[in-house]
């Protein structure tokens, strides 16, 4: 049986897990984006190759997490990892710190913000040049 991968909802689950909000995205890709547009955009089934690299870039996802992830992945791996008969997890075998995983999380999103705040101030001055 085929899956059936549904890219914008992906991109909404990425974003939504990396707390950024679809105004945000919608600053980061570009004049032409806007909230509407970007809610537009997570109802599709499958986004342009072109503009799935952006979202990728923007979010630091890899473009292969929106193309590839499925909700019966997701639920296969919860069951398997949780389920009732599940194999014993053994926690010997985690190769990173979920602390540091959520630091550098944590970092990648200010650093975006502050991106984000430096293209607005760009923005403003050209706003401004252009009053002028």
């Amino acid at each position: 049986m085929e899956q059936k991968i549904h890219q914008g909802r992906n991109v909404k689950r990425f974003r939504e897990m990396l707390g950024i909000k679809q105004e945000s995205l919608a600053f980061d890709l570009g004049e032409e984006w806007n909230q509407k547009k970007i809610s537009m955009l997570e109802q599709k089934d499958v986004i342009e190759d072109n503009l799935l690299k952006q979202i990728s870039s923007s979010l630091r996802i890899p473009v292969e997490a929106f193309q590839n992830f499925s909700e019966e992945q997701a639920i296969n791996v919860i069951a398997n990892t949780f389920g009732e008969h599940a194999v014993a997890f053994n926690y010997g075998t985690i190769s990173f710190n979920p602390i540091d995983k959520l630091v550098s999380l944590h970092e990648e999103k200010i650093a975006l913000y502050e991106r984000m705040l430096k293209d607005k101030e760009e923005m403003m001055l050209r706003v401004e040049k252009l009053i002028k």
